[in-house]
């Protein structure tokens, strides 16, 4: 799971810097392909190896079928591992969506406004994606988040195990979203299909 959000961060991030960038991208170098991907494993290796280590711990998820990190557990140790994933791997990924497709709409906008004829539907069907995107990222993540932080901090069973389900399959099930939204909404890409 943490894998793919920091890889949605990475991408949107690489995203944005290649339709911003001035010059034509290098198609025969994969260096920049090569780091994002080894940040993007480091940095979530970073934040599920802990509970190995003895911060928070992993146990079974929901209905017992899958293994998540124990968010039922109320002590300090695992509170503070449940709000420090809640901001690491969930709202700074999100923040650098945000930024990257905010961003990449404001330098359409720029050209568009330059170019005034196709330009705007350009910037329109760019606007469409990225307010997708991030529905989508957000419809995946925060029930997941949500489920997780009231099981830490709430009444305990709040949260029982079937209500934990949709949430967990929706999260898990976010990283298929992203390539189909780009497909469908890329015209360059549906031309090729």
């Amino acid at each position: 799971g943490i894998i793919s959000l920091i890889s949605l961060a990475v991408l949107s991030y690489e995203r944005y810097c290649t339709m911003t960038r001035t010059t034509e991208a290098d198609t025969t170098n994969y260096r920049k392909t090569w780091t994002g991907i080894i940040l993007s494993w480091t940095y979530s290796l970073v934040w599920t190896v802990p509970p190995l280590f003895g911060w928070s711990s992993y146990g079974p998820e929901g209905p017992g079928i899958t293994c998540s990190v124990n968010w039922h557990s109320k002590d300090a140790n695992n509170a503070s591992y449940i709000v420090c994933l809640f901001i690491f791997c969930l709202v700074i990924p999100f923040l650098v969506v945000v930024y990257s497709y905010g961003k990449l709409l404001c330098a359409v906008r720029q050209v568009s406004s330059i170019n005034k004829g196709s330009g705007r539907s350009r910037e329109q069907r760019i606007l469409i994606m990225v307010v997708v995107m991030v529905v989508c990222f957000l419809l995946c993540w925060l029930p997941y988040a949500a489920v997780a932080l009231i099981a830490t901090f709430g009444k305990p069973g709040l949260i029982t195990p079937a209500a934990s389900i949709i949430p967990a399959i929706l999260a898990k099930s976010s990283t298929v979203y992203n390539p189909i939204i780009y497909v469908f909404l890329n015209k360059q890409v549906s031309k090729m299909l």
